[in-house]
């Protein structure tokens, strides 16, 4: 007895062949190392996948060099530390804080990602939908955290390396709006390296 073949079932099942072999795509084995640079010592951060519009627009601010000479301009100890404010590179010292790069970036707001101490986040005015700024950030600098900051704004990296400078930095003496009287200017540079590298040298344990 000859076996039957259907070649519409065969056809149907080379169709759907394609769409099963290609694999998820594999995680990078590198990622980008970012380095702050103060008076008063040197930051590593590294920044989250899980916030891709965040990640994507301050690397591309800080390849451009747009950090380089803004401040921390708003220090609160036992709080945070904020810059990123191009108007902090004039010699107007009210008007920092107030810069405005043109654009803002949607939330990118996940439960899983906390203000811890050293937690990188984005700053933003009090707009409804948790957009952030495009250029202003703050580091957490209190030990135990900001737990009334998580789900508000977005937080989008961590710093592996240097939590003593921002300890430094927040215990700078201020004058008003919580301005260091001292300017604590920035200047930020990105590198690239593996992930295993960045485990070695500074114990920060990636994700599976």
């Amino acid at each position: 007895m000859k076996r039957k073949f259907w070649p519409g079932l065969a056809g149907l099942f080379l169709l759907w062949l394609p769409l099963f072999s290609h694999a998820a795509p594999k995680p990078s084995k590198k990622d980008r190392l970012v380095t702050i640079s103060t008076r008063l010592g040197e930051m590593k951060l590294i920044l989250f996948d899980q916030t891709p519009k965040h990640k994507a627009n301050f690397l591309k601010l800080a390849k451009e060099g747009f950090y380089n000479g803004t401040t921390f301009h708003r220090v609160i100890n036992n709080f945070m530390i904020q810059g990123g404010d191009a108007n902090s590179k004039d010699t107007d010292p009210y008007n920092d804080g107030t810069g405005d790069i043109g654009y803002r970036i949607p939330a990118e707001i996940w439960p899983t990602l906390k203000h811890v101490r050293g937690s990188v986040a984005a700053a933003r005015n009090n707009n409804p939908q948790k957009e952030s700024s495009g250029s202003q950030f703050y580091i957490v600098e209190n030990h135990n955290g900001t737990p009334h900051l998580d789900n508000n704004y977005t937080v989008f990296g961590q710093v592996i390396s240097g939590l003593e400078v921002i300890d430094k930095i927040a215990e700078e003496p201020k004058e008003m709006m919580d301005r260091p009287t001292t300017p604590i200017p920035m200047t930020v540079k990105v590198e690239k390296l593996k992930k295993k590298k960045i485990t070695k040298l500074y114990g920060y344990a990636y994700g599976s």
